[in-house]
């Protein structure tokens, strides 16, 4: 029998933090290419892998819907992902031998949320009302449901650019059109060069059905293009800055300042290459390394330096998006750990509703903004 995350014998949360909007949490991409079970605690998930080497990570795991609830990570903008196999460089993901397959691969994707929706364990965000309505029993304390968004990452899976309206009829609302290295739709990380004629015509498409871009793993020129072309709502669902680790998948000063001319929102990342310089995946261990949640910290108070105020910044974990524990802060044993940072944020001298907007509101602005 399924459980029902309203079910009434449901121990009530207690709200010692503000609720949490995640921005970038690749869920679908856990549950089917990696065999998770996020339904369960994640003492079994973790148990469940032990001795498994397939993929970096395992048995390390961070994310399960039990530990989003305990930490109130209430909201999520959940991923979609299929590359193809023009990408290089880089590939923390599977990749697919043609845009069919990974069309097909988010198809599926697609039906593990909805069976997720099916069984009362999330409930999927398509319009400013369902936004509104979740987010106002979180922040009551009256439901433990956890709301999603349905975010693209990478575009590589639109078969064609009519594909976009039928993934938007099925409830994707934002889209980031690369991943790593050069796509079908724009370049990406470790990747230069702009926007090829596909990604020009794809920002027209996301712009006439109300979408917003989410330029995270953008090439340099792609980002500028992107903002040139675009008029709607955007957002960096999950990066860092580049002024703090010198690497092309950070932002950069002047990138961080054209987000807040547009009034956008730049989610926290919680992978240590982004977090500290001189980094080498799959070698660098946070515990070895000191990682702790403070470093996260100063990038978000770079952003707000920048800024003049804390309108622009919020969590966007990335948490298990290809990585374990041991490329996350050492602090951090679970996403429900990720309350921390707004006390690392009250001990600087935040105000209780800058904590919660950044916990929240700022992602929650973009959002109501951009839903219809």
């Amino acid at each position: 029998m399924n459980r029902n995350p309203e079910d009434p014998g449901r121990a009530r949360l207690q709200p010692s933090h503000p609720f949490i909007l995640d921005a970038h949490l690749d869920l679908a991409l856990n549950a089917l290419e990696w065999n998770r079970d996020l339904t369960r605690p994640i003492a079994e998930l973790r148990a469940s892998e032990a001795g498994l080497r397939d993929k970096a990570g395992r048995g390390r795991g961070a994310v399960c819907l039990p530990e989003m609830r305990r930490g109130r990570v209430g909201l999520a903008v959940v991923t979609q992902l299929a590359r193809t196999n023009r990408n290089e460089g880089h590939n923390p993901v599977a990749t697919w031998q043609s845009p069919a397959q990974a069309w097909a691969m988010t198809q599926g994707q697609l039906a593990w949320y909805r069976a997720l929706e099916e069984a009362g364990e999330i409930k999927m965000i398509v319009s400013r009302a369902d936004l509104l309505k979740h987010a106002a029993l979180w922040q009551d304390n009256e439901t433990s449901v956890i709301g999603c968004v349905l975010s693209l990452e990478g575009a590589d899976s639109l078969v064609t650019i009519g594909h976009l309206e039928r993934a938007h009829s099925q409830g994707l609302r934002a889209v980031g059109p690369a991943h790593y290295g050069p796509g079908r739709y724009a370049q990406g990380t470790s990747s230069t060069g702009g926007l090829p004629p596909p990604g020009r015509e794809l920002l027209k498409e996301m712009e006439r059905l109300g979408m917003i871009l989410d330029v995270t793993h953008l090439s340099d020129a792609c980002f500028w293009e992107s903002l040139e072309l675009f008029s709607g709502s955007v957002w960096a669902s999950h990066h860092n800055c580049r002024a703090l680790v010198p690497n092309q998948r950070q932002l950069p000063d002047d990138q961080i300042r054209a987000l807040i001319e547009r009034d956008a929102v730049i989610g926290a990342a919680l992978d240590g290459w982004m977090i500290m310089p001189d980094w080498v995946q799959g070698q660098t261990n946070s515990q070895e390394r000191g990682l702790r949640l403070e470093k996260v910290v100063e990038h978000i108070d770079h952003i707000c330096q920048i800024a003049g105020n804390t309108r622009h910044t919020g969590i966007g974990s990335d948490l298990d998006g290809g990585f374990g524990r041991d490329q996350a802060p050492c602090d951090l044993d679970t996403i429900a750990d990720l309350g921390r940072l707004g006390e690392l944020l009250a001990a600087r001298g935040w105000s209780a509703e800058d904590s919660a907007n950044f916990a929240h509101g700022n992602f929650l602005r973009v959002l109501s903004g951009a839903l219809s």
